[in-house]
């Protein structure tokens, strides 16, 4: 038996989906330099240095956006596009975690 398929991405623009690709990248990597979940520095270390360049791809993909007169974020269809990519799970991992109860 197949797994259920993901719901398909609402329809984007090249950017807005150079955006969401962006975004979650940086996401990803900020989750693993967290220091309240890492589990060394050596593997925060290498994030953060990924996380300059992946910033600054992000940055262009916002330039990009607003050269070509998107200037408007349409928030509930990237927060879609960013559910379906497991956006929310993803992003989980950037927040400190709670408290054990002991």
């Amino acid at each position: 038996m197949w797994p259920p398929e993901p719901p398909p991405l609402p329809a984007l623009t090249r950017a807005e989906g150079e955006l969401i690709d962006r975004y979650l990248e940086v996401v990803d990597l900020l989750g693993r330099i967290n220091p309240a979940r890492g589990r060394d520095t050596y593997s925060g270390l290498r994030a953060a240095q990924a996380l300059v360049a992946k910033a600054v791809q992000l940055r262009e993909a916002l330039d990009a956006m607003h050269r070509r007169g998107e200037n408007e974020v349409h928030a509930k269809t990237l927060a879609r596009a960013l559910r379906t990519l497991d956006g929310e799970r993803r992003s989980q991992r950037v927040s400190v975690p709670p408290a054990s109860v002991s």
